[in-house]
């Protein structure tokens, strides 16, 4: 009997080890780590793969949901093109890239070349040769004394009208120079010469009504009545006269436009 048992004791023995080699590894519950069995190391690759797919997932569905919170035509959007405050679409009007405003030694000598350089004796020629073709006033007559006074009356008005813009143009920051069309065709520059006598730049390269060249024209057109014979130094008389001097602004455009520069620079025209 004794026997027996210590047979049975001895098989329970040998029952157990095989036992522990056959069945699985223990699960621990969710949470809870297993503690590192040095004996039986444990494989963790495949949980560390897992974990990062949920990462790299958790952080996708993130970003799609902060996209979504932040539409392309959002007003606060800084990038948005629709946006009134954005760079690429500020109200203000960029000053142009060609253009550099005068400064005053600019302006002043722009003034002592156009009233007593080439080109103011060249127009005072040229007005006071009309006018000796027209005879007018009928009271200076003909001949070369005649011509004389008609060139200095026509001189004399353009120096006051030069005198009058240079002044007008330095307070209200206005640039009366002329600029050659950079458009292509007869009809296009002639339209550009036109306009430029009505036109004048700020110093942003902008183009606005031309107040200081008006405002010269129509000064120097009343005070050239003061030695006007009596044909010519009514108030009417003086409306043609700036009428006169505008259309020959515009012809003046004209030769800056279509004329050789070398030419423009050799008289000096500015």
């Amino acid at each position: 009997m004794g026997r027996l048992l210590w047979t049975a004791f001895a098989g329970m023995l040998l029952y157990y080890p095989l036992a522990a080699q056959t069945a699985g590894p223990v699960t621990p519950p969710a949470g809870v780590s297993s503690p590192a069995d040095p004996a039986n190391p444990v494989d963790t690759t495949a949980s560390t793969e897992t974990t990062a797919s949920t990462e790299t997932t958790a952080s996708t569905d993130a970003t799609a949901a902060a996209d979504a919170t932040t539409p392309a035509d959002d007003p606060k959007n800084p990038t948005n093109p629709t946006n009134p405050t954005s760079p690429s679409t500020s109200p203000l009007k960029q000053p142009s890239p060609d253009y550099a405003p005068m400064t005053f030694s600019e302006r002043a000598r722009k003034y002592i070349l156009g009233a007593f350089g080439p080109g103011a004796i060249l127009r005072a020629a040229a007005g006071g040769g009309i006018a000796q073709w027209t005879e007018t006033p009928k009271e200076w007559g003909v001949g070369p004394d005649a011509y004389g006074d008609r060139f200095g009356n026509a001189y004399a008005k353009h120096v006051i009208r030069e005198a009058l813009e240079f002044g007008g143009s330095l307070a209200l920051r206005e640039d009366n120079r002329y600029f050659r069309s950079t458009e292509i065709g007869f009809f296009k520059r002639s339209k550009h010469a036109a306009a430029s006598a009505f036109l004048a730049r700020n110093e942003a390269g902008e183009e606005r009504f031309a107040t200081s060249r008006f405002v010269s024209v129509l000064g120097s057109s009343f005070i050239s009545r003061l030695w006007q014979p009596p044909s010519e130094d009514s108030s009417g008389d003086a409306a043609v006269s700036f009428g006169l001097t505008m259309v020959a602004d515009v012809g003046w455009n004209f030769f800056h436009e279509f004329c050789p520069r070398t030419l423009t620079k050799r008289f000096k025209v500015h």
